[in-house]
């Protein structure tokens, strides 16, 4: 499962914090409403009966009820009764059928079918006509049903609202965030580009992020420093060892060519011989990457048959596959012309096959191609010996690395195939491994043309 990005975490966070809270409120602001809504119908009820006793009058001996009376206000019915529970005046809702007692100066609740109503009496005595009860009524069901609209039209905008609050998190949280992913980018740059020299480089701000850039910032300053000490030690070391393996080589050859020596001594020196021919190789590899690593390693690129210098080179390293029994063979269209340096490029070639060679089945083949893909060149090189692990293959292009470290073969060092990787990154191409253990290994390295 794929893992959420920190921002997308927060945006779900606080957008559904935010959400939580409004419905939250909304649901307080509701409940409080309809009890509020509740309280007004009821004072209104009282409030209306009580107002209108000012209708009411006698004129010669008569119950008289002025037209304002019968004016509905805020959704209450008024009406008048007898004593005796007689209907005199005024009006009564639809859906009201039942007659309760009267009760004076009591809200009571009544409850017609679907319908719910509030119903209030007051007993009233007119001068120079007697006592009457007002009665007024008013729907529950009504008012609760506008509030209902009010709140299905908050629980429609509700969506909208949240999708909203999901959008400005996210704005809010992207521009809070901004300083992380300048950070992320800074670091993938000096990964792909391997230039230490980059910085993040954030302006000048308070909060942990910044303080964070400038710590990363910090280290980076650190370690540029620490590797370059290190290139400059491995240049040093590496033209302080060089005069003294070739002396010991010259020395072991003018040995050699002494005729009084037994052959105990030869084999003696010999070993000496190859040995320090070895670390010359060795002094030779490190002292190239370490130029390469200073940026002092330039190439002379030219116009070159890479096919020919492919097939020449192929024929040259097949005395050194016989001392294995190992078979060379080759597969390259011929005509490929690119700008490359000669010695590099051959020393590329040289590495490759000499690696297949040494790592091949004894008795087994290598097989070297060169062919044109579109405006690409591809050279790659195969062998049927004993592959790599897989969880060997993305460290096998660092320096000194075995994947068979029980192997200690003379003039392997580990430094071949850095040195593959840099030519080609040199000449704008690039390299890869397809290798299965006990199977074999092919690299590719493809050129533009």
């Amino acid at each position: 499962m794929k893992r959420w990005s920190i921002k997308l975490k927060l945006t779900c966070l606080y957008g559904g914090f935010m959400i939580l809270l409004i419905v939250a409120a909304l649901a307080i602001l509701f409940s409080l409403s309809t009890q509020e809504v509740l309280s007004s119908v009821q004072s209104d009820l009282k409030e209306q009966v009580q107002g209108s006793v000012e209708e009411l009058e006698e004129e010669d001996g008569k119950l008289e009820v002025d037209s304002d009376f019968y004016t509905m206000e805020n959704g209450v019915y008024l009406s008048v009764y007898s004593v005796d529970g007689d209907f005199l005046y005024g009006r009564i809702p639809a859906g009201f059928g039942g007659q309760p007692d009267f009760e004076h100066d009591i809200l009571r609740t009544v409850r017609e079918g679907q319908e719910t109503f509030y119903v209030f009496d007051m007993e009233q005595r007119i001068q120079g006509y007697g006592s009457v009860y007002i009665r007024g009524i008013t729907s529950v069901t009504r008012a609760e049903n506008s509030f209902t609209v009010t709140l299905r039209f908050a629980l429609i905008l509700l969506p909208g609202l949240a999708v909203v609050m999901i959008l400005l998190s996210y704005f809010f949280v992207r521009r809070a965030l901004l300083p992380v992913r300048r950070i992320t980018d800074t670091v993938k740059e000096i990964r792909e580009e391997e230039d230490l020299s980059r910085r993040v480089d954030l302006p000048d701000g308070k909060d942990e992020i910044y303080h964070l850039a400038d710590t990363f910032d910090q280290l980076l300053a650190e370690l540029q420093e620490a590797f370059a000490r290190e290139r400059q030690f491995t240049s040093d070391v590496s033209h302080e060892l060089r005069t003294p393996a070739a002396v010991i080589l010259l020395q072991s050859e003018e040995l050699l060519a002494d005729p009084s020596l037994s052959e105990e001594q030869k084999e003696q020196l010999e070993a000496i011989r190859r040995k320090a021919r070895d670390m010359s190789s060795m002094i030779s590899q490190l002292l190239l990457l370490s130029r390469a690593d200073q940026g002092r390693q330039a190439l002379q690129k030219e116009l070159l048959d890479i096919s020919e210098l492919t097939q020449m080179t192929a024929e040259e390293q097949q005395l050194l596959a016989q001392e294995r029994h190992i078979s060379i063979e080759t597969d390259i269209e011929p005509g490929i012309v690119m700008e490359a340096d000669e010695s590099f490029f051959i020393r590329l070639l040289v590495n490759l096959i000499s690696n297949s060679i040494s790592y091949g089945r004894e008795g087994g083949t290598t097989k070297v191609s060169l062919r044109r893909e579109g405006k690409m060149a591809v050279l790659a090189v195969a062998d049927n010996g004993q592959g790599i692990e897989e969880k060997d293959l993305p460290r096998i292009w660092d320096r000194f690395y075995r994947a068979d470290a029980s192997r200690s073969d003379a003039g392997h060092s580990g430094l071949g195939l850095s040195i593959v990787k840099w030519i080609a990154l040199e000449h704008g191409g690039e390299v890869a491994v397809e290798s299965e253990k006990g199977k074999g290994s092919v690299f590719t390295c493809r050129f533009p043309l």
